[in-house]
C-alpha cells in the first residue's frame, strides 16, 4: 500500500473585478496529495453484471434480473482498472430494506409500505453487519461471497470503497448478524421520551406509526401483498430520516427511514463535548486522543464499531451519506478512529451546504466533499446554455484553500445521467465538461457505472425517474450492458460511437493519475484570452496545469457548433513562472496525441495557433526538446 505523502503549496490567485477590471493577488495555502490523482467508479452493484433487457416497470428479479457480486470477475475488474481507475465504490451493499422473501435464511420480509420500490433504497439499511442477498449468488453464503469480492477487487490493483449512511436507517432495522455484544440500534432505548442523549431515535410519545398515503403512490404499484394493510407496527411513532417529526409522514418524505439520534437535542442544542479551539489545525491522531477520555452517545459508538467491522474486512474507504444531517464532531470521533486503523482511508462524505465544508474537512477530517452546489451545477449551467464558462474560474479561486478536498463528478446515481435529453443531450456534449472536470484541480474524479459508454437513464423502472437509472428496482442499463456483452466484459456489443467514447474516457483518465501537473500549480487564461483573443468563442475556457516536471495547456471547447480559430496566449508571468526563454517550444497533445505538430511562440508572452471544434479539448504538454 503507497503511502499519501503531503505537502504545502502557495497559490497567489488572481480574481477579476467586474466593475473596473482590476486585479487582486489572493494568498492562499493549500494541503495538496503530493502523489497522482484518485478516479472513483461508481458501480450500482445490484445492476452491474444484470445481463437481462426486460426492463419490465416494477419487474421482479425474476422477469428484469439482478446482478451478483461474482459478475465482478477478473476480467470485468481489469477493464476497470484499464479505464484508469483507482478506486471502485460498491453501492448498495449493505443489507437494506426490500420486498423479496428471504424468510428461508432467517431475514424477516419487509413491509412494501415502508419501502421505496420492489428493490428497496440502499439508504434504507436494514443490517449493517450483513450485506444485500440479493447480491449472492448463495444468500445464506452472502458475507462470504462478498468478502471474496474485496479479496477479488484488490488483487485487480483496485481498492474498495462502500456506502455507510449515517443520518438514518430502515424503519424495520433487524440485524441477524451482530458481532458477540452488539445491540441493535434502539433496543435500549427509553420509548417514553422524546429525547435522550443515548437513545438512538427520536420518539413521539402515545403515538403509533401511521403510514403515508398519496392520490399519486401505491406500493408495489398497486400489486396485491399480504403485507399491505395500511398499516406498520411502530409505536411510539419516531422520527422520520429527513426529520419530519410527524406520527404520519408525507409521501414525499423519507418516510422508509427513521433519524438517528447523535445527541443533537430537539431545540437544535448539542449534549455532547465541544472541541477545543484550534482543532481545525489538529490531525486525525490528536482528533483521535481528545475523543479517548470523553463520554459520547451511543449512536456515535454504533457507527464507529460498524466503520471499524468493515475496515477489519478489508474496505478501503466510505462514501457517507447526506453527512451534513449529522454533526461534524461525530465525524472528528469516528474518522479519526478510522484512520487510526487505516491512515490511507478514503473517506468522501455527501455535504451540499459550502458554508459547513472547511468544518467537514478540518474538524469532521473528511477527505473529499461533493463539489455539486458551486462547480457541477455551474457545469451544468454551461452545457445547457444557461451561462458562460468564465464563472468556473471564481469558483476555483474560492476553493483554492480547500480544493484538494472537493471530489469532482459529472454524472451519479442521485443525478440526472450526463447523456439524458435533461442534462447534457449527448454523451458528445459531456466531452468538454469530463476534460475541465477532471483536469482542473488536484481533487479525485469520480464516474458513475455507464457514463463512459454513453447511458442516458431512459428506462421507466417504476419508483425510479426517467433520467436517473433507477436505485429503487430491478432493471437494467442497456449502454452498460452492450458493454459487459454477456459477461465477456470485451465491448462487444457497442456501437462505434460508444467504442469511441470509451476510448475517450480510457485516454482521458489514465493520463490524469499519471499526470503530476494535475498535481500542482492551477492558473486560468480564461480572463486575458476572453478580452483580447480575436476568434476567442464565448465557449471556449482555457487555465494552465504545472509541476517542476510536467507543464499543461488546458482548452475545451464547450460549444456543439462552433468552430474556433485563434491564437491562444500564455501571460508573461507564466513564461516567466515556466522559465522559457523566447523562442519556439512543441507542445503534444495528451488526450488524442495528434500527430501535427501544435507550437508555442515565446516573445515575452507566449501564443499558440488552435484550430478547435465543437466539443474538443486539448491537453497540450510542453515537449522538453527545448527551443526550435
Amino acid at each position: 500500500m503507497k503511502k499519501i505523502v503531503l505537502g504545502v503549496l502557495i497559490v497567489f490567485s488572481l480574481t477579476a473585478n467586474a466593475q473596473n477590471n482590476k486585479k487582486v493577488s489572493v494568498k492562499k495555502k493549500i494541503t495538496v496529495n503530493t502523489e497522482k490523482k484518485a478516479v472513483v467508479y461508481q458501480v450500482f452493484t445490484r445492476l452491474f453484471g444484470n445481463k437481462n433487457t426486460t426492463n419490465k416497470p416494477w419487474g421482479t428479479i425474476e422477469e428484469n434480473g439482478v446482478g451478483k457480486f461474482n459478475d465482478f470477475t477478473d476480467k470485468a475488474l481489469t477493464e476497470i482498472k484499464k479505464l484508469g481507475v483507482t478506486h471502485i465504490w460498491y453501492t448498495g451493499v449493505p443489507h437494506h430494506a426490500l420486498v423479496r422473501d428471504y424468510t428461508a435464511i432467517g431475514v424477516s420480509n419487509d413491509d412494501p409500505e415502508v419501502v421505496k420500490g420492489r428493490a428497496g433504497s440502499p439508504y434504507a439499511v436494514k443490517d449493517y453487519y450483513n450485506v444485500n442477498p440479493d447480491l449472492a449468488v448463495n444468500p445464506a453464503k452472502r458475507l462470504e461471497e462478498f468478502e471474496a469480492l474485496i479479496a477479488r477487487t484488490h488483487k485487480n490493483g483496485l481498492k474498495v470503497i462502500i456506502d455507510i449512511v449515517p443520518n438514518h436507517i430502515a424503519r424495520k432495522y433487524e440485524s441477524k448478524s451482530n458481532p458477540k455484544g452488539v445491540r441493535d440500534f434502539g433496543a435500549d432505548d427509553d420509548t417514553s421520551v422524546e429525547y435522550k442523549r443515548d437513545n438512538n431515535f427520536y420518539y413521539i410519545p402515545g403515538q403509533p406509526f401511521q403510514v403515508p398515503t398519496s392520490e399519486h403512490y401505491k406500493p408495489l404499484n398497486g400489486e396485491q401483498n399480504n403485507l399491505i394493510d395500511g398499516k406498520f407496527d411502530e409505536n411510539p411513532a419516531k422520527w422520520t430520516g429527513n426529520g419530519s417529526r410527524l406520527a404520519k409522514p408525507d409521501s414525499n418524505d423519507w418516510y422508509e427511514t427513521v433519524k438517528i439520534n447523535y445527541g443533537i437535542r430537539p431545540d437544535g442544542s448539542k449534549d455532547f463535548p465541544d472541541l477545543p479551539a484550534g482543532f481545525d489545525k489538529k490531525d486525525y491522531k490528536e482528533h483521535a486522543a481528545f475523543w479517548k477520555n470523553q463520554s459520547v452517545p451511543s449512536s456515535w459508538t454504533k457507527f464507529r464499531d460498524i466503520a471499524l467491522y468493515w475496515t477489519a474486512k478489508g474496505v478501503d474507504g466510505f462514501r457517507y451519506d447526506m453527512a451534513e444531517m449529522v454533526p461534524y464532531e461525530f465525524w472528528s470521533y469516528m474518522n479519526s478512529a478510522i484512520k487510526t486503523k487505516n491512515p490511507n482511508a478514503f473517506l468522501i462524505a455527501e455535504v451540499y451546504n459550502p458554508n459547513e465544508y472547511r468544518n467537514y474537512i478540518h474538524l469532521g477530517k473528511m477527505d473529499y466533499l461533493y463539489d455539486k452546489v458551486a462547480f457541477y451545477d455551474k457545469l451544468k449551467e454551461v452545457i445547457q446554455g444557461k451561462s458562460l464558462p468564465d464563472p468556473l474560474s471564481d469558483i476555483q479561486h474560492s476553493m483554492a484553500d480547500i480544493e484538494h478536498h472537493m471530489l469532482h463528478f459529472l454524472d451519479n446515481h442521485d443525478e440526472q445521467r450526463l447523456a439524458s435529453p435533461e442534462f447534457a443531450g449527448t454523451p458528445e456534449k459531456g466531452k468538454p465538461m469530463m476534460v475541465v472536470s477532471a483536469t482542473i484541480s488536484t481533487s479525485p474524479t469520480m464516474i458513475y457505472f455507464g457514463q463512459e459508454v454513453g447511458e442516458a437513464g431512459n428506462e421507466n423502472a417504476g419508483f425510479g425517474s426517467h433520467s436517473r437509472t433507477s436505485i429503487f428496482d430491478y432493471i437494467g442499463v442497456p449502454n452498460h450492458q452492450r458493454w459487459i456483452n454477456n459477461g465477456k466484459f470485451d465491448g462487444g456489443q457497442l456501437s462505434e460511437s460508444e467504442k469511441a467514447l470509451r476510448d475517450f474516457y480510457k485516454r482521458l483518465l489514465n493520463f490524469t493519475i499519471k499526470s503530476p501537473a494535475l498535481m500542482g500549480d492551477f492558473k486560468e487564461i480564461q480572463t486575458i484570452n476572453r478580452q483580447s483573443t480575436q476568434g476567442y468563442d464565448p465557449g471556449l475556457y482555457s487555465y494552465v496545469r504545472w509541476s517542476a516536471s510536467q507543464k499543461l495547456i488546458v482548452v475545451s471547447n464547450f460549444s456543439w457548433i462552433t468552430t474556433s480559430h485563434f491564437e491562444l496566449k500564455i501571460p508573461s508571468d507564466i513564461i516567466k513562472i515556466w522559465n522559457l526563454k523566447d523562442g519556439t517550444y512543441t507542445l503534444k497533445d495528451q488526450l488524442y496525441g495528434n500527430s501535427k505538430a501544435v507550437l508555442l511562440v515565446v516573445n515575452g508572452e507566449g501564443k499558440v495557433a488552435l484550430n478547435v471544434l465543437p466539443s474538443e479539448s486539448f491537453l497540450l504538454e510542453l515537449q522538453n526538446s527545448g527551443i526550435k
